[in-house]
């Protein structure tokens, strides 16, 4: 995964538009020690929050409060209204300084102008490198990570051990060989399709959705086009219903967890969210196996806190999230708060002495960052309908072609 650009490509910037939207009180002073500190009196933050997260962000706001004499308010809101709220209430100047978030809200708010640049500094090592690239747009990065989500390829111990499987040829015949009534079960949301959840097989393939620049943003060329598209084409025909038959749209995503959890199919793969439905198994969380070669890369889904471009204490707003929210006592909290893999990298090794958590974290980091560009959106119906047809057995060469003119038509490349 791409590191070395995240520390220093956009600092100068980040901490430009910084210093020109900090209207609002708070001064540089000197302490004891001849360093930097931040009197921040009788400047105001105000924070949205989910009920969740809000009891970690509260022990952080208190010692920002303390050290600094800023008053930090925290607004409590369901996480379903975040996104629409925000990009509602910035423009009037009636939204927050900051609010917590999914990172695949970030195209959407950078074209909307609701949000505004970061500068981690030196603290931009200490995340794993997949969270920052989730949180940056055309080179620049907008919010501070703290947690991750992904699939992984989920096996039950007692039919195929605890071993990763290298590919989807050595999976699929380890789950022959347990004797289950089906190798392997994988959601397709029934017809529907799923390419969220197939993902991690197609980037094996090298047809990523869109193709990322040098800088890790999505650009909006089309990348499952050509041969490598073709062949991971080729292969859902082959595997579904009118070939080997591993793949099928009978299956959705509680007929999956149900297949699984009564020890009819040896693997799938599922997101931690899964784990639950899975009382009767002893489950290993592994990545995902290549199925065309390259190493599978499944979606990664970051949350962190998004800087509102309105906000009349940039400065300050900075100051709080990169010195007291970027730490790892602050990000130990948010996990407890919200067990969810830690976006910092010591806290998530901690963690990860639980091997299930550990597997999930092994598979984000071979994952990518969702995209967030608003044409994203454009994708979802096109690309699953065209998977769950070849998988039911339409022609894959003509189906898979087909979906690409359509939504290169739709997005005008």
């Amino acid at each position: 995964m791409r590191k070395s650009w995240i520390t220093g490509a956009f600092a100068l910037t980040a901490t430009a538009a910084l210093l020109a939207g900090c209207s609002g009180g708070g001064d540089a002073t000197t302490d004891e020690d001849g360093g930097d500190a931040v009197d921040a009196s009788g400047v105001e933050l105000t924070v949205w929050v989910d009920e969740n997260r809000e009891p970690a962000v509260a022990a952080a706001a208190e010692q920002f409060e303390t050290d600094t004499g800023a008053t930090v308010t925290l607004v409590q809101k369901d996480f379903a209204d975040l996104r629409a709220d925000f990009l509602a209430q910035v423009p009037t100047g009636e939204g927050p300084d900051m609010t917590i978030g999914a990172h695949d809200w970030l195209g959407e708010f950078v074209a909307s102008g609701v949000v505004n640049t970061l500068d981690l500094g030196e603290k931009a090592s200490e995340f794993e490198p997949v969270a920052l690239e989730a949180m940056t747009y055309d080179g620049q990065l907008y919010a501070l990570p703290y947690s991750l989500e992904t699939v992984a390829l989920i096996q039950n111990t007692e039919l195929v051990g605890e071993e990763a499987p290298a590919t989807w040829e050595d999976m699929i015949a380890a789950g022959e060989e347990s004797g289950a009534e089906r190798p392997f079960v994988i959601n397709t949301e029934g017809q529907t399709g799923d390419g969220y959840t197939m993902y991690g097989f197609q980037t094996s393939f090298g047809a990523p959705v869109f193709v990322q620049d040098e800088s890790g943003s999505y650009t909006s060329e089309v990348g499952m086009a050509g041969p490598e598209g073709e062949a991971f084409a080729q292969w859902l025909g082959e595997n579904g219903e009118d070939g080997a038959g591993y793949l099928s749209t009978t299956i959705d995503y509680d007929i999956n967890n149900e297949l699984f959890n009564s020890g009819e199919a040896a693997y799938t793969v599922q997101g931690p969210w899964a784990i639950a439905s899975f009382p009767d198994v002893d489950v290993a969380v592994n990545p995902i196996p290549s199925a065309g070669g390259e190493p599978a890369a499944p979606f990664v889904g970051v949350q962190g806190f998004y800087l509102s471009s309105q906000s009349e204490n940039a400065l300050i707003a900075q100051e709080f999230l990169v010195n007291y929210i970027a730490t790892e006592e602050a990000q130990r909290a948010l996990y407890e708060a919200d067990p969810r893999i830690p976006a910092w990298s010591t806290v998530a090794e901690e963690v990860s002495s639980d091997p299930i958590i550990a597997g999930f974290l092994a598979s984000s980091q071979n994952g990518v960052p969702m995209p967030s560009i608003p044409e994203m959106g454009s994708v979802w119906e096109y690309w699953n309908a065209a998977e769950a047809q070849i998988i039911a057995g339409a022609d894959p060469l003509s189906t898979w072609n087909t979906m690409i003119e359509d939504l290169n038509a739709t997005l005008g490349g």
